[in-house]
């Protein structure tokens, strides 16, 4: 018999199949997906020419695949970290095993009496076009990013919010980062998303804010410098031009 297909053969090629299209979906849009097609291209020849039993060009491509398991993991180090947030985000291990439920209630997002300061703030630097990023934590606290930029630990309100974005204010270039009903940092560096889906005249606020989005579980608020208009992004999803009511109603929305 050529190959001798067993169950476990079966439900092993579903399992692969199910891993390479959930990053098939990560890297969709992007440069890497060209790699993906070859590096997918030579497994199957690899798969093939160890069960022709080709010995000599079998133990060519062995040594090949065991050093390009390092060079994948260096091309492909950010969808990884995207596919494991990801797993780790629809599956909420941390619920199951963090000390939060034993220690303290979980504060991450913003409570309702935080909402409207922010969406006045936002709609207010809307009709003067000023330009602001702002993320809110969820269960990821993004301490990684606060920490790249100025911490200020302070409460929010309309006011200190349109001061932070203010042109000459020396914060207003990055984002604000809110965490536990707190602006936790200002003027932090975040991620560009790389999607080339994205709309051209987009600009590297609204990329970056999709970037955070597309890794993490935050929701990000993007106000235009160009037109005025607020957008928000949430799991990768940028969604533009809202009003003042649309954006309390994300805010308000629970995350799932």
């Amino acid at each position: 018999m050529f190959l001798e297909v067993r169950p476990i053969d079966i439900l092993d090629i579903i399992l692969v199949a199910i891993l390479l299209f959930q990053l098939y979906k990560l890297i969709k849009g992007t440069v890497a997906l060209k790699i993906f097609f070859g590096v997918f291209s030579f497994i199957i020849f690899w798969v093939l020419v160890n069960a022709l039993e080709m010995e000599l060009l079998g133990s060519i491509l062995d040594n090949v695949v065991s050093v390009g398991v390092i060079a994948l993991i260096v091309l492909f180090q950010e969808e990884i970290r995207k596919f494991l947030l990801m797993v780790g985000s629809r599956y909420k291990f941390e619920k199951w095993f963090s000390l939060e439920k034993v220690m303290a209630k979980n504060e991450s997002g913003l409570l309702n009496i935080y909402v409207n300061p922010v969406v006045q703030a936002c709609k207010q630097m809307a009709a003067v076009k000023t330009g602001a990023l702002i993320i809110i934590t969820n269960q990821s606290e993004l301490v990684d990013i606060a920490k790249t930029g100025e911490l200020l630990n302070a409460n929010i309100s309309v006011s200190l919010i349109e001061s932070i974005f203010f042109k000459n204010n020396p914060l207003h270039d990055g984002a604000v980062v809110i965490n536990r009903n707190k602006i936790k940092a200002a003027r932090c560096i975040l991620p560009i998303s790389h999607h080339m889906d994205l709309p051209k005249e987009l600009g590297l606020r609204h990329r970056a804010g999709v970037g955070i989005s597309q890794t993490t579980d935050a929701k990000v608020i993007i106000v235009s410098e160009e037109n005025g208009k607020m957008s928000y992004a949430y799991k990768g999803v940028l969604t533009r031009d809202v009003t003042a009511e649309k954006l309390k109603e994300f805010l308000n929305s629970s995350s799932s």
